[in-house]
């Protein structure tokens, strides 16, 4: 069943015409669509802080083998599930509030001729629709910030996952009492913005029944890339093929108010691995 609260969120992310504009951003970056690979999709799938090389970091401290099972919550277009599935051999299953997202996620898959090992699914990871002791692995990236019960999501996940399965987070968390700036990448307003601190996130992952195994601070990390990006637009302009596709013509403000509340210490970004107790 979906809220209003699940209704705004979903209204955030939203673009019209989403796979055209990207289909024809790749063709104009000088793409032919039949050899499209998931590689050259990269710059606009890869909707967080630090892109596919964050992903790939992320990957690394999963202990992942070929075969393994994993769970994509808030999948969005689809980016790191391709990722999974194609680098690491892995099945991946994507569950996200956006119906747009999954239907592109699922398009784009198809593409890069990667559907046998990846598939997608509109719905709510508060009730996911998936068997008990689903998943090997699960995994969640620039997602939390939009989800206020967070031990609420963590109980859903543990119940997916089987016996010492491990669950990677990589989000924007709150590290300062300065006022968050609006807008940002995953919302408009505080209306749908849950940011929360590391300590928040340890409460909340033991109330679930996690153990947290490792945590990594990627603040560093993230301030020189969000710097970067912004050089480069502001240098070239945006590219044909980038994030702006999915984020609007609010994306230099989002960028800015990220990035300096980032540089302030008022956010920061960590990874966290926690293992099913």
């Amino acid at each position: 069943m979906t809220t209003s609260g699940d209704a705004k969120v979903a209204g955030h992310y939203g673009r019209p015409a989403l796979e055209a504009a990207i289909l024809c951003a790749v063709q104009a970056s000088g793409t032919n669509l039949a050899e499209l690979t998931a590689a050259h999709l990269s710059a606009v799938d890869e909707f967080h802080v630090g892109g596919l090389e964050a992903t790939r970091e992320l990957a690394a401290h999963m202990s992942l083998q070929p075969g393994l099972r994993l769970l994509d919550i808030g999948c969005g277009i689809g980016g790191p599930a391709r990722y999974f599935a194609g680098e690491h051999a892995c099945a991946v299953s994507g569950i996200d509030l956006t119906e747009e997202f999954v239907q592109v996620a699922a398009s784009l898959t198809r593409a890069v001729r990667l559907d046998h090992s990846a598939d997608y699914r509109h719905g709510n990871a508060l009730a996911l629709p998936y068997d008990a002791a689903s998943f090997d692995r699960a995994y969640t990236i620039h997602v939390l910030m939009n989800v206020s019960d967070k031990t609420a999501l963590f109980r859903e996940v543990r119940r997916v996952l089987k016996p010492d399965g491990l669950l990677a987070i990589f989000d924007i968390m709150r590290a300062g009492d300065g006022a968050l700036q609006y807008p940002v990448p995953w919302a408009a307003s505080e209306d749908t913005s849950f940011v929360a601190t590391l300590d928040d996130y340890r409460s909340a992952l033991a109330a679930a029944g996690f153990r947290v195994a490792q945590v990594r601070d990627r603040r560093d990390f993230s301030v020189a890339f969000t710097a970067r990006m912004m050089a480069r637009v502001a240098q070239s302009g945006p590219p044909a093929l980038g994030l702006h596709l999915l984020m609007g013509e609010q994306t230099p403000t989002m960028l800015r108010n990220v990035s300096a509340m980032l540089q302030d210490g008022t956010l920061t970004a960590v990874e966290v691995y926690a293992v099913k107790s």
